[in-house]
């Protein structure tokens, strides 16, 4: 008997509530494994502490977990504006970026944290130790010049008088410094602009002299159109690394001054390098690498015989993996799925036994408040496929009647060179639960597609990414699935930009919420920091030159064509997307008398870290929505300041 109550969509009462998402969840980032000790470090983002970063300890002879980043240190790198790679351990030392100060300090157990880099204006990121001369070897980003010209190079830092030393310069960006295990020789990743790292990447090599210097660079690879992802060494003189020269992310060897393909599949081994010291695969020994691999979205574990070239899938039921690392006969990495929060795992290669060691959160959902996700396709024109995961409604005590639909929500994701997994998420399940349909959209441009997909966005962003959002609505209101009436869209960054373009130049969304989203293309073009300077050039054309073309899709110069009420979230720390931005959107919607909330964040940069800004933009996005869509929430939606949302129901 089927004894669920019969509510509207969007008002249902759901366990999965804005303070949970927030109270106990933390975030995985980098893994480093201490090879003297044989112990496992990470990085926890956690939002409950104003999102500090804090280094952790997992001791494998005690199965012992404990902090390892005093109070007062954050450890985030402001490199490249997004970070990464900001610590390494060697021997229990551990060096690491503080967020504050942008200074490395070293760490020594029993001690509290030193600098060994001088209070300026240099920021660092992928750390690495030279054991053999004492030293630190990282990238660095200078942003001494006041005229706004920032300078990248590899450094090393000698660990006995801090003394810095530049060790190669000339390209614009660098990441990736690897030495080999008998630290003569390095490699690392390098490109310039207008190319991002997904677009063109050289591997360059050289031969460390004492005391250290490097003699004989050479470019081993890169030199035709390629992204080169995370070199590793096999062995002191052979190489393994990630390249998409055949389309997909595949896995390469380097020996003998010649490039073989490892593995050759329709699949991804790669990620769009958004951060430093991404890892999906770590070197086991010479002949063997635990790998992850992308299907459409998907994510399986592999380990890989480099020798035979033969590959097997470990079974289990992760759909996310991510910072692979290894030892012999062991992997360590970040993993999840559609039921589980994401944890950090332990691979006994031998037995292939996974075991985990700890979970970014303790609560238990119930999974009759879960919406499995699933793989959908449709197409977008006579030549194109989009993919996306759908979510249905889902709640256990909840229903509606059968002839009523729910309404939708639109998720555009960032980048735009990002992508949707299927991994548990709450902030989709917060919307599920409560009556909303959700399709998380890998549009035109996201990676997890090979290289062709992800290219087809440049000169049409804006264009191509929106038209795949309005095709999957447009999809799910044909299958009968969603009301047709009650579609909105959400994004951040460049999600925001699409949903603010779709909103603009559309008539199918009826409301919309944009994260840190972009309305004027021109002003983002001239704003932003280096990392993504030239990054539109891809994206829309060159700048001044295709400045009609800034024009006409920068949603802030036609807010005539815009006549829905929208969201708008921002912090006011952000210099990848600056608040103006948002201001610019809301004064002409005010004038234009649009329906409009404007909540901004103190303390906030790119992506919201802060636990109780989380929980108010969910809330308010929800309340936002109720009144476009005018269903009634029950009180345990409601948010508990409302009331500064008022400005918006005058309008409407």
């Amino acid at each position: 008997m089927n004894n669920k109550k019969i509510a509207p969509y969007g008002s249902w009462y759901s366990s999965i509530t804005s303070d949970m998402i927030v109270s106990q969840n933390i975030g995985f980032g980098q893994i480093v494994i201490d090879k003297q000790k044989n112990d496992i470090y990470w990085l926890e983002s956690r939002p409950m502490e104003a999102g500090r970063n804090v280094i952790v300890q997992y001791n494998q002879a005690t199965a012992t977990v404990r902090d390892i980043s005093p109070q007062l240190f954050n450890v985030r790198s402001k490199a490249h504006e997004y970070g990464g790679g900001a610590f390494t351990v060697d021997n229990q030392r551990v060096f690491f970026v503080n967020y504050q100060d942008q200074r490395i300090y070293k760490q020594i157990p029993g001690q509290e944290p030193r600098p060994i880099t001088e209070q300026t204006d240099k920021r660092y990121a992928d750390l690495i130790i030279d054991k053999k001369r004492n030293r630190l070897i990282c990238v660095c980003e200078d942003h001494s010049n006041k005229q706004n010209k920032v300078k990248n190079y590899l450094i090393s830092i000698n660990l006995e008088n801090n003394c810095l030393s530049v060790l190669t310069q000339g390209d614009d960006f660098y990441s990736s410094v690897k030495i080999s295990p008998e630290a003569d020789k390095l490699v690392w990743l390098s490109w310039n602009n207008p190319d991002m790292p997904w677009d063109q990447t050289k591997l360059s090599m050289a031969d460390i002299q004492e005391p250290g210097m490097l003699t004989n660079i050479k470019v081993i690879a890169g030199l035709e159109p390629e992204s080169i992802f995370q070199p590793q060494w096999l062995n002191n003189q052979d190489l393994c690394f990630v390249s998409d020269r055949n389309n997909w992310w595949n896995l390469y060897s380097y020996a003998d001054e010649q490039i073989t393909p490892i593995i050759e599949m329709q699949a991804e081994f790669g990620l769009a390098q958004w951060v430093f010291g991404m890892s999906t695969y770590a070197v086991i020994d010479s002949h063997n690498i635990i790998c992850a691999i992308n299907t459409k979205g998907n994510w399986q574990l592999a380990k890989l015989n480099i020798l035979t070239k033969q590959l097997k899938i470990i079974k289990s039921e992760h759909c996310i993996i991510d910072a692979v690392a290894g030892l012999p006969g062991q992997a360590i990495f970040i993993a999840g799925t559609n039921n589980q929060f994401s944890s950090i795992v332990s691979l006994d290669i031998k037995q292939e036994k996974l075991s985990i060691l700890k979970q970014s959160s303790d609560l238990q959902i119930d999974p009759g408040y879960l919406s499995q996700p699933q793989n959908i396709s449709f197409k977008t024109s006579e030549d194109s496929l989009c993919h996306a995961f759908f979510y249905p409604p889902c709640n256990k005590e909840f229903s509606q009647e059968s002839e009523i639909k729910p309404p939708l929500l639109v998720i555009s994701h960032g980048g735009p060179t990002a992508a949707a997994n299927a991994g548990l998420n709450l902030k989709i399940q917060y919307w599920t639960s409560r009556g909303f349909a959700v399709v998380d959209v890998n549009y035109t441009g996201s990676t997890g597609f090979g290289r062709k997909y992800r290219h087809k966005l440049y000169s049409q962003w804006g264009i191509a990414d929106v038209n795949d959002c309005l095709k999957a609505a447009e999809f799910l209101v044909a299958h009968n699935l969603v009301d047709s009436n009650a579609l909105a869209i959400r994004g951040g960054s460049a999600g925001g930009f699409t949903t603010l373009a779709a909103l603009t130049f559309s008539n199918t969304f009826k409301t919309g919420a944009s994260y840190y989203g972009v309305s004027d293309l021109i002003s983002l073009t001239r704003e932003t920091h280096k990392f993504e300077a030239h990054y539109l050039d891809k994206l829309i054309g060159p700048y001044p030159e295709a400045i009609e073309l800034y024009k006409q899709r920068s949603p802030l110069n036609h807010i005539e064509q815009l006549n829905c009420p929208i969201i708008f979230f921002q912090g006011l720390e952000d210099k990848i997307v600056p608040p103006d931005q948002a201001e610019k959107m809301v004064a002409a919607l005010d004038k234009k008398g649009i329906g409009f909330a404007y909540i901004t964040f103190d303390q906030e940069s790119h992506g919201f870290r802060k636990s109780q800004n989380i929980k108010k933009s969910l809330d308010w996005e929800l309340y936002f929505y109720s009144q476009v869509f005018g269903f009634l929430l029950s009180d345990q939606n409601k948010p508990d300041d409302s009331w500064r949302l008022k400005h918006f129901l005058k309008s409407t």
